[in-house]
Formats: C-alpha cells, structure tokens, sequence
C-alpha cells in the first residue's frame, strides 16, 4: 500500500502522466467530548516534546486518502455517496497508545472490522479513480486517531517509552464522513462535503 507522502512524491515527479493532482481525504470525527479528550492529549504532548505538529491537527481518523483531478470531484462524490450510505453506523472504541516506528504516536482503535467493510464498499470509486489514470486509492489499514506525527527519531523513542504505558479509553458514534480536500500534505484541508451512513433500524427493511 502506498503512503499518503507516497503519494505526494508521485504527484510532484509525474506532472506530465497525471496533470495537477489535488489529495483528498475521507475521515470520521469524534463526537465533541472525545475531541476535547484528544486535544488534551495533544496538548500534553506539545508541553513535553515542544513539537508544533501535535497541536496543528484536529483530531480524526483517516479511512482513505487518494490523489485525483479536480474535473473528476463531482463523480467521485456521487460515487461515494452510493458507497458509504448503504453502510451502518458505528462506534468506535478507543483504547490506550501506540506507535508506528519512528515516526507517530496515536491512539488505538480497538475496533476495525467497520472500517474493514467500509474499504470494500470503496472498491467501486478506487476503480473509478485507477482508470482515470490517477494513482489507486490508499485505504488506510489501521485505523488510528493521530496524537502527533513526522516526529524526529530521537522524539519518537522517547515518547513511544513514555507512552507504551499510558491509557486512554474512550468511545464514540459515527454517523457521517466527511470529505476533505488540500493542494498537497502541507496545505490546510477543507471540507468539501459530508456522507451518512445508514441508521442501523433502516438496514433491518433492505
């Protein structure tokens, strides 16, 4: 699987292949207890290790992210939309930290079979994307709420020690994904729109 960096290298080495590629992100967010939670943890985080990226990021979890043009949007959406609705809502349990090597901290989540279901529901527009000639789509593997990433190594060893230890536990509904859009992984994202998944008493009658 590619990386998100990954796939900005491509879209900065392959201009001429793709012409100018904008990245898109799909992300579920916490309620607002949970997010204030999370902001805490950042926070704690950006007081011991004085690194900016913990406090920049507002707390979610990426389910896919995927280069493509600008004039493919409005079908990508559409597509999407037809995807994800007929999918149920979840929760999602969060429980302590973890780490990948050497580089982020984040919190677990200990639950990842809805996110499992909702990759395969997105095989249709990662299709879609792959055969207009755009790199495939990168389904994230596992799901995770970010505390702080890109961390200098040195950084990372001694948070991933500090933090192996701690817990967290908190959970939280999801009911909608949104859809987010930036230039390139350094540029602010926006929202461009939002999806919801299907109440669980509606999927009793299909």
């Amino acid at each position: 699987m590619e990386t998100s960096s990954q796939l900005q290298t491509q879209n900065k080495s392959l201009p001429n292949e793709y012409g100018y590629l904008y990245e898109y992100l799909l992300v579920a967010s916490p309620s607002i207890e949970v997010y204030r939670q999370v902001m805490e943890e950042k926070q704690i985080f950006y007081n011991k290790y004085q690194e900016k990226a913990s406090i920049k990021t507002k707390p979610h979890i990426t389910i896919a992210n995927f280069l493509a043009k600008e004039a493919m949007e409005e079908t990508i959406i559409r597509w999407m939309n037809r995807s994800i609705a007929t999918q149920p809502r979840f929760s999602v349990l969060l429980n302590n930290f973890g780490g990948f090597p050497a580089h982020t901290i984040h919190i677990r989540v200990q639950n990842v079979q809805p996110f499992k279901k909702l990759a395969t529901a997105l095989q249709s527009v990662n299709h879609f994307i792959t055969s207009n000639n755009c790199p495939p789509m990168h389904l994230i593997a596992k799901p995770h709420l970010t505390i702080a990433r890109r961390l200098p190594p040195d950084v990372f060893e001694r948070a991933i020690l500090d933090y192996s230890p701690k817990t967290f536990e908190a959970s939280f509904e999801v009911n909608e994904l949104i859809l987010l859009k930036r230039q390139h992984q350094f540029d602010t994202c926006k929202q461009i729109t939002s999806f919801h998944l299907a109440p669980a008493e509606n999927l009793l009658f299909n």
